[in-house]
């Protein structure tokens, strides 16, 4: 009789069911979740922008210039809400990666990214290119609120593309190659565009090539998601 007691007030202790609430593990893939719905949102927010507002031009404005004109809280939301879904991500990807290779700088590169752009949405660029409509062409004056949108942006370019590095150690060693290479490239391509229109502002080759390599990262952001979540130990 009391093996019977015993067994029946210790087996919800000693076989917990993962099915039956909330649990670290659902945690940890909900915070994942985060990175692959953060990069699909914040490009259709811009491009949704850049389609349909008069006097954008894809091919010579960076689309941080939505910030300014009266719609212009439209993509400063867009940098807060998508920043702070990366802060959520990188959390997850600490929890998923717990330890080895990049588990500690890969997170914290990719948080920042994420703070980042919150940054970038609160200090907004400064009106350049013609952009909004009246604004002379040129690269515009430059204001204190528009170097930290600058700065903030460079800061957090760097931290991602670095975390793509860490990352690609990572998957290496655990044979997954295709996306270690994946993560290097994206890493290479998301500096040299970076590079590229910071140094040639209205060029339409620099932000076409910026531009094609936010979108890169960013989906490079959710394969890596959907990859830790694949592999995410129960």
């Amino acid at each position: 009789m009391n093996t019977s007691i015993n067994a029946k007030t210790t087996h919800p202790l000693t076989t917990p069911d993962c099915s039956d609430g909330w649990t670290p593990f659902h945690v940890t893939r909900s915070l994942l979740g985060w990175g692959a719905v953060a990069g699909p949102f914040y490009v259709v927010v811009s491009l949704a922008q850049a389609l349909t507002r008069d006097g954008f031009d894809l091919t010579r404005h960076q689309w941080s210039l939505l910030e300014n004109g009266d719609l212009g809280w439209v993509q400063a939301g867009n940098f807060v809400l998508t920043g702070a879904m990366l802060v959520a991500y990188a959390v997850g990807v600490r929890r998923a990666l717990a330890a080895g290779s990049g588990a500690r700088w890969a997170p914290f590169l990719t948080a920042v990214f994420g703070v980042a752009l919150v940054a970038a949405g609160v200090f907004r660029a400064d009106p350049a290119l013609g952009f909004p409509v009246g604004t002379p062409d040129g690269p515009g004056t430059v204001t204190g609120h528009g170097i930290a949108h600058f700065a903030a942006a460079g800061i957090g370019f760097v931290a991602i593309a670095t975390s793509c590095f860490f990352l690609a150690r990572r998957f290496s060693a655990e044979g997954a190659r295709r996306l270690a290479v994946f993560s290097r490239t994206t890493g290479l391509v998301f500096l040299v565009g970076f590079l590229c229109v910071a140094s040639g502002a209205g060029s339409v080759a620099a932000n076409l090539l910026f531009t094609a390599a936010v979108v890169l990262v960013l989906a490079w952001i959710a394969v890596t998601a959907a990859y830790l979540y694949r592999t995410l130990d129960h």
